[in-house]
Formats: C-alpha cells, structure tokens, sequence
C-alpha cells in the first residue's frame, strides 16, 4: 500500500494529477503484471481569498500598526477547513501572528494568551468597518 497526498494551487492541476496518478498506476501494474487499485479522495481543497474580503482584512488588521501588516504571503498548501467556506461564499483567510512557535497543529504549538487582546482588536475593527459601509 502506498499513501500521500496531493495539493494544487489550481483545480485544473489537481484533476490532472488524479488522472496521471491513475494512468501511472495502471501503466505500471499492466508492465510487472500486478493489479492495482487507485483510492483517490478529494479532500481539502486549497483556501483562496478573495480580493475584496482580502482588502477589508487587512485595512482591518492595519489597527496593529502598518508595519505590523503583510498581504504579501507566497501560497502555502496546508488543509484548512476553511477552504470549504472560501468555495461557498467570499471571505477571507488571515492570521493575527502568534510569535515564535511550532505551528499550529504541530504537538509543540503553544498558544500566546498576548494574541488576545491582538485579535479580539481586529475583529471589532473589522466589523466596526463592514458596519460603516
């Protein structure tokens, strides 16, 4: 048994990638005379914010002082549930900034209670802000 997992920044991408995952397996089952079954399942698609949503976000989070903003991040490919609300509606994905930790989800994370205050800033901004408009 082999297992992984594939993440694309683009749909198109991650149906070929099933499809050639596919076409190998069996490619390679017909030449050493083995059968081979294919378990592909879809699951986290990549979480893609949307430009408007984005903007607010980060006219929001400028509260923590401007320098301390980046809209600026490269792609990162990690499963996210929120994925699933980006395809739905739009919105955006940010992070407050948590200083220097394992990441989340990682057994060594630790949570830094001085975020609080940080993050429950922005969210009464931004709502301050969506309020207004």
């Amino acid at each position: 048994m082999l297992g992984g997992t594939v993440r694309t920044l683009m749909p198109e991408v991650r149906d070929l990638a099933e499809q050639r995952i596919k076409q190998i397996s069996e490619g390679l089952g017909a030449a050493y005379g083995a059968n081979i079954k294919v378990s592909y399942a879809r699951n986290y698609p990549v979480t893609v914010n949307h430009r408007q949503e984005t903007a607010h976000a980060l006219a929001a989070a400028n509260i923590a002082g401007e320098n301390q903003v980046s809209g600026d991040l490269d792609p990162m490919m990690g499963g996210e549930d929120f994925s699933y609300m980006l395809l739905a509606r739009p919105g955006a994905f940010i992070f407050i900034g948590n200083g220097d930790t394992a990441g989340l989800h990682n057994p060594a994370y630790d949570f830094n209670d001085e975020a609080i205050p940080h993050g429950i800033s922005y969210w009464v901004k931004l709502a301050e802000m969506r309020l207004a408009a």
